[in-house]
């Protein structure tokens, strides 16, 4: 057998080859297309062995691939014989009825988007660090930027984690002996993505005239779900999944109990669906409204 030269070493023995992506790394990275606009709505996707050849993988990872973003409604047309189609309505696959749970970072930014076609945009959210809020108000800052939004008030409210509580989550898996680096960059995180998602925000008063008002309660607990209620007609529920990983801190590598709150799938639920969602939307509207008023206390992003 003769060994490829790119995969052979000076001294004659052969390199190791790259983890192959599974179908799913590649299912994530062609979402990740299609939500850019890399792969605009109606275009027709590669071959699949074009896609195979891409990645490095098999075609029947590829295949299986392709069925997970048509489960999504976002392909259509997934055959052996003929290239898969994205498909032509991409707000109505992300955020209609139908649409399927999907992680956090491709379900959260369409459906803020959208409500932000309100005149009066209303937005609570109780989270972690506030991470994928921030990051999914990107999109419709930029259509109010570009003058295809303008909404006249728009009203946020955060619920975050006091940070005078020892946290379920993200905490050292050997303990807090000696102080806590997991809980310091956490903190840090917290402060930092409430500041820039405040700014954002608030600078629509001096750049469109917009009435906005941000406000942020501490709770005392560490939540072990995340909820996004919209303009109180739809409510968007997720799970935290805590798992074990390595991370480096402070140039030290440290084993942790954490949850990735931007892959959390997440549920959405919408009044006038059906009694239900109607009843979801509505419970989960009490339900913040009665942890701000009661048990939350004032937090201040500071270190």
């Amino acid at each position: 057998m003769v060994v490829e030269p790119e995969h052979t070493s000076v001294n004659g023995r052969k390199r190791p080859q790259p983890p192959q992506r599974t179908h799913r790394e590649v299912a994530d990275e062609l979402r990740a297309r299609i939500r850019s606009g890399a792969l605009p709505p109606g275009r027709r996707m590669p071959t699949q062995a074009q896609l195979a050849e891409e990645f490095g993988v098999e075609r029947g990872a590829v295949r299986q691939a392709l069925r997970i973003l048509q489960s999504e409604h976002l392909l259509t047309n997934v055959t052996k014989g003929s290239p898969a189609t994205v498909v032509p309505d991409l707000d109505k696959a992300l955020t209609g009825p139908g649409a399927p749970p999907l992680p956090t970072t491709v379900a959260l930014a369409p459906r803020i988007a959208s409500a932000f076609a309100a005149q009066h945009v209303r937005i609570d959210a109780l989270c972690l660090t506030s991470v994928s809020l921030t990051l999914a108000l990107g999109e419709p800052l930029r259509q109010i930027h570009a003058g295809r939004r303008k909404p006249a008030k728009i009203d946020v409210r955060v619920l975050l984690p006091s940070r005078d509580i020892d946290l379920a989550f993200p905490v050292p898996v050997a303990g807090r002996d000696g102080g806590d680096p997991v809980h310091r960059r956490w903190l840090a995180m917290r402060n930092a993505q409430g500041q820039v998602l405040r700014h954002n925000l608030l600078a629509l008063r001096a750049t469109h005239g917009i009435d906005v008002r941000v406000s942020f309660r501490a709770l005392p607990f560490t939540p072990p779900v995340k909820l996004y209620l919209l303009n109180g007609v739809e409510s968007l529920f997720a799970y935290y999944t805590v798992t074990r990983r390595e991370q480096e801190i402070d140039q030290e590598r440290l084993e942790m109990y954490d949850a990735e709150g931007t892959r959390s799938v997440l549920f959405a639920f919408e009044r006038g669906a059906g009694l239900r969602d109607t009843a979801f939307v509505e419970q989960s509207r009490r339900w913040f409204d009665a942890l701000w008023e009661t048990i939350s206390s004032e937090l201040l992003l500071t270190s």
